[in-house]
């Protein structure tokens, strides 16, 4: 069993910063995908951004420029810094990872979610 575990998340002004991390823990041989989607009140969860293990990305269009993604292969964990934060950010925000607890056992597992809210 693998275990995602979010910190980071909290109450800012628009315009300001906040760096959400993602640790994985359990039994872990690999991680693939690392990343962070997001869930509004009355809105579907969407992706935020995602980082392979060799370190492309991708971003949604709505925080390019803003958003930087992150990962620490060696400590199994995945970062999200946020700048210039806007009203229309605050979200729950979901930690997921696709990692192999074996050499032929590939699983999606998601965090509980942290609350990210910034206020106008």
């Amino acid at each position: 069993q693998v275990q995602l575990v979010e910190s980071g998340g909290g109450l800012v002004q628009a315009g300001g910063s906040l760096r959400l991390s993602c640790a994985a823990s359990g039994s872990i041989f690999s991680i693939n995908r690392m990343g962070w989607y997001r869930q509004a009140p009355g809105k579907q969860r969407e992706l935020v951004a995602i980082i392979t293990s060799g370190g492309r990305t991708n971003y949604a269009d709505s925080v390019k420029g803003r958003f930087t993604i992150s990962r620490d292969n060696a400590k199994n964990t995945v970062y999200l810094q946020m700048d210039s934060l806007k009203p229309e950010d605050t979200a729950v925000y979901y930690c997921c990872a696709d990692v192999w607890s074996s050499a032929t056992r590939l699983v999606n597992y998601w965090g509980q979610g942290t609350q990210v809210t910034v206020s106008s």
